[in-house]
């Protein structure tokens, strides 16, 4: 059986950035005022993690990327009218202040990714997961990111309810051998090479009290993302952005679109439908017809394993595999 691809799919494309290589000396201190930070530009602003249909973040958020031979930089600039923040314990649930989130796979597989939270006073949270939590992935926090550098700069007082601020600025450093760990590609990349990267900004609704913020309570958080996820979750690495390296100079690259974006998230289609199938069955099926999903023009084979399913779609001299964990890959022909 085949399946039709959508002239628009119900996920978009994800967001794509061209990260340039830069031969100067990058201080992390927060005030991204290198000339080549200059010379990068700043991503589209930050949407609602949901998509479009959803209201527009109430205060602006943009990033930047670099890099050289030892790190991967990232600026972020966020609006913001009161900077504050409680946290100041390594590897607490940061999310629970407002904060900055950064997500890397360097293979674009699904699977062994990194997470970095910072919040306003520069406490960081950073983690490693073997696979998304959907598939039964756990968090590793006891794993730490050696070597990492990260500096925050408060556009205003930070901490006081007696001002308004302009906002906070943040630079992080994440060196290439950390990621290396378990990237399976070359770190630091070579040239022209993509990975999936995104990015999250946690925003509570707050309340003054006795000169303290407080969340209002009983009121979720805003989550707003540079590339939408379709649902309020984070850990869908299938539909995180793609960032592009360059060593050439600033502004002369294009970003590559290879090809195979769409028939990827045509196949996640087909794990989240036989999911659904799973839930109501008890087992996967080998059918296309048996799913409930959209179609593409490739044909999709589907072979069951005792451990779950595998679902492939040739595309050329490439071939495309989904598991029932989400694990995806491309393979050359």
């Amino acid at each position: 059986c085949s399946l039709t691809l959508l002239a628009q799919p119900l996920i978009a494309l994800p967001e794509s950035y061209v990260a340039y290589f830069t031969k100067q000396p990058v201080v992390i201190d927060g005030q991204i005022t290198e000339s080549d930070w200059k010379r990068a530009e700043w991503s589209r602003e930050f949407g609602d993690i949901e998509g479009e249909t959803r209201p527009q973040p109430r205060f602006a958020t943009r990033v930047k990327m670099i890099w050289d031979e030892t790190y991967f930089y990232f600026a972020a600039l966020l609006e913001e009218p009161h900077v504050w923040g409680t946290i100041t314990k390594r590897d607490s649930v940061i999310y629970k202040d407002n904060d900055f989130e950064i997500f890397i796979d360097p293979n674009g597989d699904n699977h062994e990714y990194y997470e970095v939270e910072i919040n306003a006073l520069n406490t960081v949270w950073d983690l490693f997961l073997e696979k998304p939590y959907r598939d039964g992935g756990v968090a590793d926090n006891d794993w730490d990111i050696q070597g990492l550098k990260t500096a925050v700069n408060i556009l205003g007082s930070g901490n006081n309810p007696l001002d308004t601020d302009q906002g906070w600025q943040i630079e992080i450093a994440i060196p290439w051998a950390a990621l290396k760990e378990a990237a399976k590609k070359p770190s630091p990349p070579f040239n022209g090479d993509q990975w999936r990267v995104n990015f999250s900004r946690v925003e509570w609704r707050h309340q003054i009290e006795n000169g303290t913020y407080l969340k209002v309570p009983e009121t979720p958080e805003d989550n707003w993302t540079w590339s939408p996820q379709g649902y309020i979750a984070m850990h869908q690495p299938e539909t995180w952005g793609y960032v592009q390296f360059s060593r050439e100079n600033f502004g002369q690259t294009e970003f590559q679109w290879d090809g195979t974006q769409q028939p990827r998230l045509a196949l996640h289609e087909i794990y989240e439908a036989q999911k659904i199938y799973y839930k109501r069955q008890g087992h996967y099926t080998d059918k296309v017809t048996d799913l409930d999903c959209q179609c593409t023009n490739h044909p999709v084979h589907i072979e069951l394993l005792s451990t779950g399913f595998v679902a492939k779609m040739l595309l050329g001299d490439k071939l495309l595999k989904i598991d029932h964990q989400s694990k995806t890959t491309v393979e050359a022909l």
